[in-house]
């Protein structure tokens, strides 16, 4: 017996509707596929290995590559960033150690804005409607005032607005409200922001 009710498994039980065999082999541009492989040796024999406050350093090789850094802006030798010239980060923002931008699309981040460590944005998907799950490039928004706290993931086409607090860990797959304060998986509003101006 197959199972407990005694019944062979049916044909619909053998079905299966993904077929990768089918997906597209390279579903990006030839010149992205280059630009990628450039920046894949900038990071390794220049990024990684830089030490931990050459905020310039970092910047200037990834505006070289297309991502829009303001100058008081910085990452992490550590940080990992897809397609630098799918990013832009206002004045005074910083990605720390451990943060992954998989920007298969545009991520956009704000003014004052803070990504923790480990944080994770990841601006890809895949159409699971269809059999060859095409790839999808949507969009992150990240607004001005924000935090990011350790070891959070934020989901495709998500936007936060500005000044939210999104919690250690938590798991964001909707648009989050200015001003508040989010958490959980899947993260839910938990209060607004106490903004006490000092």
């Amino acid at each position: 017996m197959s199972n407990e009710q005694g019944k062979q498994p049916s044909q619909a039980d053998d079905f299966i509707f993904q077929k990768l065999d089918q997906t597209v082999r390279y579903p990006h541009k030839l010149s992205d596929y280059f630009k990628r492989f450039c920046w894949q040796w900038i990071q390794c024999l220049l990024i990684k290995p830089s030490c931990r406050r050459a905020h310039h350093w970092r910047r200037f090789w990834l505006n070289q590559l297309g991502a829009k850094i303001h100058r008081t802006s910085g990452t992490k030798s550590s940080t990992h960033i897809w397609h630098p010239w799918l990013l832009k980060i206002g004045e005074y923002s910083m990605l720390s150690e451990g943060v992954t931008v998989y920007n298969l699309g545009q991520v956009t981040i704000g003014s004052h804005t803070v990504l923790s460590q480990d944080v994770y944005l990841c601006a890809g998907t895949h159409d699971h409607t269809k059999p060859t799950l095409p790839l999808q490039k949507p969009t992150i928004t990240i607004g001005s005032g924000v935090w990011i706290c350790a070891g959070a993931f934020i989901g495709p086409g998500v936007t936060i607005g500005n000044n939210a607090v999104i919690a250690a860990r938590s798991v964001v797959v909707k648009d989050v409200p200015a001003g508040m304060i989010v958490g959980g998986n899947p993260a839910k509003v938990l209060k607004p922001r106490e903004m006490n101006h000092d």
